[in-house]
């Protein structure tokens, strides 16, 4: 742990540094279920003159998008390119539809030069596409940028900047997360990213600023955003692989505690800065809240998000936390410190001295030093020790190790492998079923002429020899409790079972690609019908609000083989009023007719109860369906970013009579997690 000593900070750097002051929420105040203030916040009226020439303009902005595509139809990159001007008519758009104009309480009327702005460049952009050009795609500095997401199908913003010395050469990449700010539309995040450079400039570095879906700590479809935005940038600029950088402050350094620790053999470094690192603790320490009556699913399901449980990991990843003096938020350095030492690491810890929530400029400088020898050695993707543990198949890989089965789900899973000699590999496992090796072409740390040693919890087994390629790769699964070696791919058991990308809970669907399908028919009550039609409207709104994005509907009657082999299906209605739910009722865990609903044995009155759950689509066992149900946090969530967590497991029992609120769809009176086999646990 560093401590600088105080130094005085130019009024230029105060100002520069200053917008790191944002807090994670209100505190105690925020916790009053009955009393939910709306994120986003409700914006102010713009005047009518103002409004009038915007819509005008926006009007103007789409035609001229539409007149692009027609000229570069044949343009094998217009569906990268377009998103670029898209992002600026959304903007707007979206500001007008959904009043995200913000000012400050002195600023009478409204600044809407944001506004116009933005659908100036627009144009400009679509006139250039139009004749073919892409000016922007050589710009140095700051350039906004966006791509159209695979989830639903939403235009996502970015930021970058790009450093004069840019030359086309493979360049390092920091990824930079926001803080909380309840009103960043995506209006206000272009206009930081037109005008503003950041906190952070590195030197012959790009920056890539993530708008992680406005304001969700990145988690879920926020988590999603990096991914996407790094596979658009790379499209277009050269980024080293091995020179990932992640970063952030405040709900950012939250997000990078997440990323670092559940996907740590992705970047070379990352440096979290105050933030929260896990739910429970951060939710008593910053909200005064009290979690420990919390549902116990709920309980299991911070296991998802919590980083100090995958606190190992960051012994494979050079990290740097910062946090100020007197920051309340130093908590989240203070208890991963905690974490890191129960697996005998030392954590990196920079400390602005008396400094409240803000980065002093000493240590920012210091962490620059850091970094940059660092990013100079690069990410090792081959080093002779993984430690490796997780919670979920949802996050299973680590350098060379992957775990591709488990015991038990939201139990402790770990891994220890070690390169021992030129031919012998050393794994000790826990709670693991199965796992894979994989050196990439030009990493194998071992001997070409002979065939690999590996030894599995005492079990020595004798593998293929690498390739010609420096590059090897085998499989194991353990089969009536012994360790064998496996052709296959993916060795976890056959059949229908948990693995990655298909092991739930509720809240993984919506990490792909999804549609909502409604129902035509006639529900088998009325008490399920307009609940069904509530929670329906209920999640389109939110999806919108909290995602950004409209969520992809279609009528059951209009759902096509392609729908079935590409996307998740989210299911609304009951086997009555659903044609697709009724296809498939039969093949699902859970029994639910008019007389009633059964699960693991128990029953519940059809007219009163509505099931909620996800399962293997029996259509497609590739993909998802979810039933009368999207993300499953709700309108008290949104008030902590702590609290954005899936607030419901595999599958859930709602009694009616309790209606919906804030914080649960209505009375959840039985909810579980299904099996390794996806079936109910006896």
């Amino acid at each position: 742990m560093i401590k600088f000593k105080s130094a005085s900070l130019l009024p230029a750097a105060a100002a520069l540094l200053a917008p790191f002051a944002i807090a994670l929420a209100d505190g105690p105040k925020d916790n009053l279920p009955q009393n939910v203030r709306p994120i986003p916040p409700p914006g102010a009226e713009i005047p009518a003159t103002d409004r009038d020439a915007l819509t005008k303009g926006a009007a103007e902005l789409k035609q001229l998008i539409e007149e692009a595509k027609k000229a570069q139809a044949k343009n094998p990159r217009l569906a990268d390119l377009l998103p670029d001007v898209e992002i600026f008519h959304k903007s707007v758009d979206w500001a007008l539809r959904y009043n995200y104009f913000n000012k400050p309480a002195d600023k009478k009327p409204v600044d809407t030069k944001a506004a116009y702005e933005q659908i100036a460049e627009g144009k400009k952009r679509a006139e250039a596409l139009k004749k073919g050009e892409t000016p922007w795609l050589t710009q140095k500095g700051l350039v906004v940028r966006a791509y159209r997401s695979k989830i639903d199908g939403s235009v996502q913003p970015y930021g970058m900047v790009i450093p004069e010395s840019y030359s086309g050469a493979p360049s390092r990449l920091d990824f930079w997360c926001h803080g909380r700010g309840e009103t960043l539309s995506e209006m206000s995040f272009l206009d930081q990213r037109m005008h503003q450079t950041g906190q952070i400039n590195p030197p012959n570095t790009l920056v890539l600023h993530l708008y992680g879906r406005y304001c969700c700590a990145n988690k879920l479809a926020g988590e999603v955003d990096l991914f996407e935005a790094l596979a658009h940038a790379k499209k277009f600029y050269s980024i080293d692989d091995d020179r990932l950088v992640v970063r952030g402050f405040s709900m950012g350094g939250a997000a990078v505690w997440q990323f670092a620790t559940h996907y740590a053999g992705l970047f070379c470094a990352a440096s979290p800065g105050a933030g929260f690192a896990e739910t429970p603790e951060f939710l008593g320490s910053f909200q005064n809240e009290d979690v420990r009556n919390a549902p116990e699913w709920q309980k299991t399901l911070w296991h998802m998000y919590n980083a100090t449980d995958f606190a190992l990991n960051l012994a494979n990843l050079p990290t740097i936390a910062y946090s100020g003096e007197i920051d309340k938020q130093k908590q989240a350095a203070d208890v991963m410190d905690r974490e890191l030492k129960k697996e005998g690491l030392e954590l990196e810890h920079i400390i602005g001295p008396q400094t409240a929530h803000k980065l002093h400029p000493d240590s920012l400088v210091e962490i620059e030093k850091r970094l940059a020898a660092i990013t100079a050695r690069g990410r090792d993707r081959a080093p002779r020790e993984v430690h490796f543990t997780t919670w979920t198949l949802a996050y299973n890989e680590l350098k060379w190790v992957t775990i591709d089965g488990m015991g038990e789900h939201w139990k402790r899973a770990r891994v220890d492998a070690s390169v021992n000699g030129p031919s012998s590999l050393e794994v000790k496992t826990q709670n693991v079923t199965a796992l894979s090796l994989n050196f990439d072409a030009g990493h194998a740390p071992l001997n070409l002429f002979q065939p690999v040693s590996v030894t599995i919890d005492g079990a020595k087994i004798t593998a293929g020899k690498p390739k010609t390629d420096l590059s090897w790769s085998s499989s194991f699964a353990k089969r009536d409790g012994q360790w064998t070696l496996v052709d296959d791919k993916a060795p976890a058991a056959a059949g229908l079972v948990k693995r990655h990308g298909l092991q739930g809970p509720i809240d993984d669907a919506f990490l792909d690609a999804f549609v909502f399908v409604t129902p035509t028919g006639a529900p088998l009550n009325e008490a399920t019908g307009k609940w069904v039609t509530s929670e329906l409207e209920h999640a389109t709104r939110e999806w919108q609000k909290q995602f950004r994005g409209d969520a992809p509907q279609k009528k059951d009657t209009e759902i096509k083989d392609e729908d079935i082999a590409n996307k998740n299906l989210a299911l609304w209605g009951d086997p009555s009023s659903n044609a697709i739910l009724k296809k498939i009722a039969d093949k699902l865990p859970v029994k639910w007719t008019a007389e009633g609903i059964e699960v693991g044995g128990k029953k519940f009155a059809s007219g009163e109860h509505v099931p909620i759950l996800i399962y293997p689509n029996p259509l497609n066992p590739k993909r998802y369906v979810v039933i009368n149900s999207s993300f499953t946090y709700r309108e008290y969530d949104y008030l902590n970013n702590a609290r954005q967590v899936p607030k419901l497991p595999d599958w859930a029992i709602v009694d009616l009579r309790t209606p919906p609120d804030a914080m649960n769809p209505g009375n959840v009176v039985a909810a579980d997690f299904f099996d390794e086999q996806w079936q109910v646990k006896k």
